[in-house]
């Protein structure tokens, strides 16, 4: 090991005891013969002095020291006197005295300060999110979203839930937004997608026997981004069999509670506060209604008995209000045969936290004739539905249970929950509205041999027509 502790471990227990740190130079100041550097690593700052009659061979070299130097540091704990205390890091009350330094690779004078504080242009944060990812809030968020991921996984594992993997190359089936398309090169002109959804098969999933599945999944949408959209997004992803609604309710509202039991220190009341889509629309005139009473609450919402359907006055025809294979409310069922489809309601069911939707999922159509029928009040005729559902209509005819899902938004559940105004700041490396990633310059022009092999020419804006 290069170190013996993080920049963020020591504390006046150690005194006296001989230390390797490594990290970046955070500051340096010199007083007099003094040098003082404060060191950072992930888990916080420590600070260290360098003294010429202890080391002057450290001493001289700490003179040559930058702003994110990346140093490696051997000297004797020390505790501060009470008037030098730092109290507002976790190292305040010690502090380093060098007796050996390693410059174990300089730097460039950054682009910008490396502080939460630092006033700079989103467009050269992204450009170099490597430096920007050094800052202690876009950390903290990367931290708050790895402590969900593995609250979510601890809690559904107890409840007997199995994580898998679906593909990400898989069918296209556009329904919604744009589908992301990929060249298949072993079978010219044909395509895979990058899926929207795991939906159809999760739902096979059920169809399997498999009874509890989740996933926390790469979903991929290619339509116009704000700042809670991204080309690339992730999402919890559960479904399960014969479940009712409250099932669901109660097992999604345990979950949340945990999470802000831990994450944030809120006991969250439930059950959560239910409203139906008609209701909300009358008077919030939204589907997604902030309830809060200051700003500081967490108000979590149910919105059910939303509408099955929504008839599209530019193309004349009906289109589904979330998604076709949403089951129909039994009571609503007979409005189908007086094709009343405007009054029909859905078992789908939303998740609003302060005016965001954060979830969504619905019990799911689980018989043939059914999907059949849904899908031709949509317009997918038969020939079209085998063409492009086939597969979940084949699976239906081999025992369905019933059953129900949801998925979660982590990437917004986490810009909640850290106080930041847009996604990007909880992904490692996001994209920017244009759909740009500014470190890489993605999407990129590929050279014509690899265009050729896969049997695609390109045309240019204007030449669509050729």
């Amino acid at each position: 090991m290069l170190r013996t502790h993080t920049c963020g471990e020591l504390r006046k227990e150690n005194k006296d005891q001989e230390i390797t740190l490594c990290g970046w130079v955070h500051r340096r100041r010199d007083h007099g013969k003094l040098i003082f550097i404060d060191i950072r690593d992930r888990y916080g700052f420590t600070q260290v002095v360098f003294v010429p009659s202890v080391s002057p061979q450290a001493h001289d070299l700490a003179q040559s020291l930058g702003p994110e130097f990346v140093v490696q540091i051997t000297g004797k704990v020390g505790v501060r006197p009470p008037k030098n205390v730092n109290s507002d890091i976790a190292t305040g009350e010690v502090e380093v005295c060098a007796e050996k330094l390693t410059i174990l690779n300089p730097s460039l004078v950054p682009v910008f300060e490396i502080d939460d504080d630092v006033d700079v242009s989103e467009e050269l944060r992204l450009t170099y999110r490597y430096l920007d990812l050094r800052r202690e809030k876009v950390l903290r968020a990367l931290t708050t979203r790895h402590k969900l991921c593995n609250m979510i996984r601890n809690y559904l594992d107890k409840e007997q839930f199995l994580e898998i993997e679906t593909p990400v190359l898989t069918k296209s089936t556009p329904e919604g937004a744009r589908d992301f398309l990929v060249p298949a090169r072993m079978n010219p002109g044909y395509f895979y997608a990058l899926p929207q959804s795991p939906q159809l098969f999760k739902q096979m999933l059920m169809v399997s026997g498999l009874d509890k599945y989740y996933q926390i999944v790469k979903c991929f949408r290619d339509e116009d981004l704000r700042a809670d959209r991204q080309p690339e997004f992730t999402q919890l992803d559960m479904e399960m069999s014969f479940i009712d609604e409250e099932d669901l309710f109660t097992l999604v509202e345990q979950m949340f509670k945990k999470v802000f039991k831990e994450i944030k220190g809120i006991d969250l009341p439930t059950p959560f506060p239910r409203m139906t889509h008609k209701e909300a629309k009358e008077k919030y005139n939204s589907d997604k209604p902030d309830i809060r009473k200051d700003e500081n609450e967490f108000a979590f919402l149910w919105v059910v008995d939303f509408p099955m359907f929504k008839y599209n006055e530019e193309e004349k025809r009906w289109e589904s209000e979330h998604h076709p294979f949403t089951s129909i409310k039994e009571e609503d069922v007979a409005l189908l045969e007086n094709e009343e489809y405007a009054d029909i309601r859905a078992r789908s069911y939303d998740l609003v936290l302060n005016g965001s939707e954060i979830g969504s999922g619905s019990i799911r159509i689980h018989r043939k004739e059914m999907q059949q029928q849904v899908f031709k009040i949509i317009g997918i005729e038969e020939e079209e539905a085998q063409k492009r559902f086939g597969f979940l209509l084949r699976a239906f005819e081999y025992g369905a249970p019933p059953h129900a899902g949801a998925a979660f938004g982590i990437d917004r559940l986490v810009s909640i929950l850290t106080g930041l105004d847009s996604i990007r700041d909880t992904i490692a490396f996001p994209k920017t509205q244009k759909g740009s990633c500014l470190v890489t310059d993605a999407p990129s022009q590929v050279d014509d041999g690899q265009l050729t092999e896969l049997g695609i020419m390109t045309l240019k804006k204007g030449d669509e027509n050729v």
